[in-house]
């Protein structure tokens, strides 16, 4: 009687445990010689695994910024699936024959096999799905080689005002293996961009503006915010319509302008990122090689999506008539303290408040909420949240840097920490040069000479210039 009731159960007790591990349910039923086979495998497939991901976690993080190695992912998933179904529905038919018991326990056991077998490989796919999508969604499409300018540094001529002066030479690419975006570039240059189009806007404003310079053989940060009232930015020739050769308006305002002239922004993107870029350009005297933007929204949900951001808030800070997201007003306050969790929305109110404050304090606030993000953004915590993440990206963020150079991008990650960035603090005591009715115009020369200083000799310029890197000054206040 004990042996019928055995056998009854075997049946789904080995698609179970072949679901669980390949090779189980064969053992189970006695089935040694398939059983050692599938086992051999096992530790083959989790072997090499581990392997591969302990020596080449780089390689492996590419895998997940290209969208063919992500189709290629999502092919093995389902080949997986499909031999461990097979392997499954191969021990279920092994099993001796006779009935399978109480139909209620089978059901049970084997909607527990099929949840097992399926839901791993499920997840799988829709992580991998979800990343293809985002990178399609929000990435600009590859198209091969893509030929960046080589920018090489001179040295600094007697009575030059600005250090290592660059120059451009014309692009070069290879037909059959594409080098790195920063291939022949001392420094990769990313304008990073948030923007403000909401309620009672004059189109869209440009309230935060940071230019992030990467040297890539060290992973070497510079940031330098430009104040949102910074007038009268300069522009190339043959850009804009002012006899100035620059925007006469705050420099928040050139992408507005360039929306409203978009004719008088040629280039190969729109207007107003060929504006913001051509800004930068003439500002710094380098090249701008990408841009990413953030609207408000955006950075509320990418902040909650990971879950917030932990940070110390040296000075609490107050806005009684703190402009929220949706248009509405509110009194907000940010209490000062160690390790102060911030949802997405009060992280944006600490980097957006100038009310008792200013400009100068608001962007460093900005550079540090930057900072800890990039060291709280975990792997583990990006994958906990991963579609929330993906959306929010989706949704709120434009960039040009392309899909086929992300991997380049993981190249740089070993190496950059808050540790690594060094941040200029444009401030209006240090740099303005003069003062108009809601304008206030700044020395460019010398944003742009200390700018290259710190890019060129980060050692001394800190010395010079009196600065740390960022980690060690978001413990102080400047509000």
């Amino acid at each position: 009687m004990n042996k019928r009731k055995h056998q009854k159960r075997e049946a789904p007790r080995a698609a179970l445990l072949s679901a669980l591990l390949p090779g189980w349910g064969h053992a189970y039923i006695g089935q040694t010689q398939t059983a050692f086979g599938l086992y051999l495998i096992d530790v083959l497939l989790v072997a090499s695994a581990l392997v591969v991901v302990a020596r080449f976690k780089l390689e492996v993080a590419k895998l997940f910024v290209s969208t063919d190695a992500l189709l290629v992912l999502m092919g093995i998933n389902v080949v997986l699936l499909i031999f461990r179904a097979i392997v499954v529905a191969g021990s279920y038919s092994m099993a001796p024959s006779g009935g399978l018991g109480p139909k209620s326990r089978t059901a049970i056991v084997m909607a527990a096999a099929m949840f097992v077998l399926v839901i791993p490989h499920a997840a799988f796919g829709y992580v991998a799905w979800t990343q293809y999508d985002l990178i399609r969604s929000v990435f600009q499409p590859g198209g091969g080689p893509v030929a960046s300018p080589t920018t090489t540094t001179s040295p600094t001529t007697p009575g030059s005002t600005v250090p290592g002066a660059t120059t451009t030479v014309p692009p070069t690419t290879t037909t059959t293996e594409p080098p790195p975006i920063w291939d022949g570039l001392e420094r990769l240059n990313l304008l990073l961009i948030g923007a403000d189009s909401g309620v009672d806007r004059r189109g869209t404003r440009t309230d935060t503006l940071i230019l992030a310079s990467i040297e890539p053989s060290t992973g070497h940060v510079v940031m330098v915010s430009i104040p949102r009232q910074l007038s009268n930015p300069p522009l190339p020739d043959g850009m804009g319509i002012w006899d100035c050769n620059c925007v006469p308006d705050l420099i928040t305002h050139v992408y507005y302008q360039a929306e409203q002239y978009p004719d008088a922004f040629p280039g190969p993107q729109e207007p107003p990122i060929n504006a913001l870029k051509a800004t930068f350009e003439e500002m710094f005297d380098i090249p701008i090689h990408y841009y990413a933007m953030v609207n408000l929204e955006g950075f509320v949900g990418i902040v909650d999506a990971l879950g917030g951001v932990t940070m110390d808030i040296p000075k609490t800070i107050v806005d009684e008539t703190y402009p929220h997201e949706d248009g509405s007003v509110e009194h907000v306050v940010i209490e000062a303290g160690e390790n102060v969790h911030l949802d997405g929305h009060l992280a944006l109110a600490y980097a957006r408040i100038r009310r008792h404050s200013d400009d100068f304090a608001r962007m460093h606030r900005q550079r540090c909420v930057i900072g800890a993000l990039v060291d709280q953004a975990n792997p583990l915590n990006i994958l906990r949240n991963f579609g929330n993440i993906a959306q929010a990206v989706k949704e709120n963020v434009t960039t040009d840097i392309p899909q086929d150079r992300l991997v380049d991008f993981v190249d740089l990650l070993p190496n950059v920490s808050t540790d690594r960035i060094d941040s200029l603090r444009v401030t209006r005591a240090e740099y303005a040069t003069g003062t108009a009715p809601g304008r206030v115009f700044y020395d460019i020369d010398r944003i742009r000479a200390e700018t290259h200083e710190l890019m060129n000799n980060p050692e001394a310029a800190r010395e010079r210039l009196g600065l740390n890197d960022l980690g060690a000054t978001c413990d102080q206040s400047f509000d």
